[in-house]
């Protein structure tokens, strides 16, 4: 338990290291001290920090100049628990005036009935000069596009500058999560983010066996394992058939979405489910891997490297999708670590993090998972990354299916103390995924943080159109540009192509 002070201190130490920030939330309790927490790795170590507020300050020192990413997270602390930083930028990130303004969901205190608060006047930055213009984009988008509002400043048809205000569909997950038994919670946390269930009820899991002493059979860990790679793999096939679709190439589409389905298929006849939604349970996982299923994963998976492999040489040889894909939505290196770029993107942009390799849990410490980078950091790159880790998770997963042990696969978990705190972290197809959790009095939640790496890849959007043209932006390589993804529960922004780039 650190003092306000002593935290600052920390993150600096961190940052000089090496390190970087990977979720911030803040707890409010009844009759004591209010708490901030914070998980910070530098490979292979992992932080878990408290801080603890003075009473009657409710305040703590920002560190948006030492980690780029705590700005929103810092924002989105004081929305839900009223607790603020020193940073200068106090602007609301989740409120949206959908609650009064001085009144925080997760406060100890009731929420205060009252009507709400009229729409607030937000201060977006403003670019000036002779030419510049502003266009606003959002938060009612075309098509399935989910609300997120963007606000251009332009000259002529190039955009100088890009401000994102999100957060306008926030959907009171962690509120709820407060009114669940805490062996039951996991079934919320696989559905904070629908493209990444697997991960979050596994880092939801793996924070309930840590803070219960759970030694989850070896069996459920590979098991966990095989559902992760099965999730990555179903999402980049998506994936890449969407960017062909959106460089105009719709054969692309078509032959993803054709594998995809096969995956899907396989994985039901194994696991019992299409999208694995419910398989990771406390202790283990509901179901077993079926002997028939597994046979005819290993078989699908078999053709899905042959033809991703064609379609890949047709991929890289397209004339068209080259010269859509190369040099647009660039995050150099340095930018990338500078923002803290987590995930395919980051990786995409020479950052090296991937939590299979830097804090292995079982059984990814014994699969020496091949990690995957690349150095340009435009769509480019990231189509590259997308072809590398889905051929990676492919041999993963036949790998899996070869060295499962055998034995039970799921076994009884305690209730936790009240008060414990646990940690999970998983390693999801677009980054890594934090679930931070503590337990209440009588096998309640007293708080459950589920962090996505949206808070981390979204900002970088901001750096990566500029200099582009508006009109550009506007068709399809609005997606090219954007290297990060969603969330449902950050405050999900947009669901639809955004995941794509």
């Amino acid at each position: 338990m650190l003092d306000p002070g002593e935290w600052r201190d920390l993150a600096q130490d961190i940052a000089a290291a090496g390190g970087r920030l990977l979720a911030l939330w803040g707890t409010n309790r009844v009759g004591r001290c209010d708490t901030l927490h914070a998980v910070a790795i530098a490979p292979p170590r992992v932080l878990l920090i408290e801080v603890q507020i003075a009473d009657g300050t409710r305040q703590y020192p920002g560190v948006e100049d030492v980690f780029a990413a705590a700005g929103r997270m810092q924002r989105a602390v004081f929305d839900l628990c009223g607790l603020r930083s020193t940073d200068r930028d106090t602007r609301p990130w989740l409120r949206h005036a959908a609650w009064p303004e001085g009144a925080f969901p997760l406060a100890a205190d009731p929420m205060p009935s009252m009507p709400r608060s009229p729409i607030d006047d937000y201060a977006f930055v403003r670019v000036e000069g002779d030419g510049v213009h502003e266009i606003a984009v959002g938060p009612v988008h075309a098509g399935i596009i989910e609300p997120g509002h963007f606000r251009f400043s332009v000259v002529g048809e190039k955009v100088l500058r890009l401000e994102e205000r999100l957060g306008y569909v926030h959907k009171g997950i962690e509120r709820r999560f407060t009114e669940l038994p805490i062996l039951d919670g996991h079934r919320l946390a696989a559905r904070v983010s629908g493209d990444s269930g697997v991960a979050f009820a596994w880092s939801y899991c793996q924070a309930l066996e840590r803070m219960t002493g759970t030694a989850v059979p070896a069996r459920a860990s590979w098991l966990r394992a095989l559902a992760l790679e099965l999730e990555r793999i179903a999402n980049h096939l998506g994936d890449l058939g969407a960017l062909g679709n959106d460089a105009g190439f719709a054969f692309g589409l078509a032959q993803f979405s054709r594998l995809k389905e096969h995956v899907l298929r396989a994985t039901e006849q194994a696991l019992g489910q299409r999208y694995l939604l419910d398989l990771v349970v406390p202790g283990g996982t509901r179901n077993d891997l079926a002997p028939a299923g597994a046979l005819g994963l290993d078989e699908c998976l078999m053709q899905v490297t042959d033809e991703v492999a064609v379609l890949r040489g047709i991929y890289e040889e397209h004339t068209g999708l080259r010269d859509r894909f190369a040099g647009a939505g660039t995050v150099l290196p340095e930018l990338a670590a500078g923002l803290g770029l987590v995930g395919l993107a980051g990786r995409a942009s020479g950052q090296t993090l991937d939590l299979r390799v830097d804090t292995a849990c079982a059984p990814y410490d014994q699969l020496a998972v091949r990690r995957c980078t690349q150095q340009d950091g435009d769509v480019l790159a990231r189509v590259t990354i997308r072809f590398d880790e889905l051929v990676e998770s492919v041999r993963i997963v036949r790998r899996v299916l070869r060295a499962m042990p055998s034995g039970e696969y799921v076994v009884a978990v305690p209730m936790p103390e009240p008060g414990t705190v646990g940690v999970g972290l998983i390693e999801a197809w677009r980054g890594p995924v934090i679930v931070g959790l503590e337990a209440g009095p009588d096998g309640s939640i007293l708080r459950c943080h589920p962090q996505d790496p949206s808070w981390h890849n979204w900002p970088a959007l901001e750096h990566a159109i500029m200099a582009t043209s508006f009109p550009t932006f506007r068709s399809s390589t609005s997606r090219s540009t954007c290297p990060t993804a969603v969330t449902i529960s950050d405050p999900r922004p947009c669901s639809g192509h955004c995941n794509r780039y």
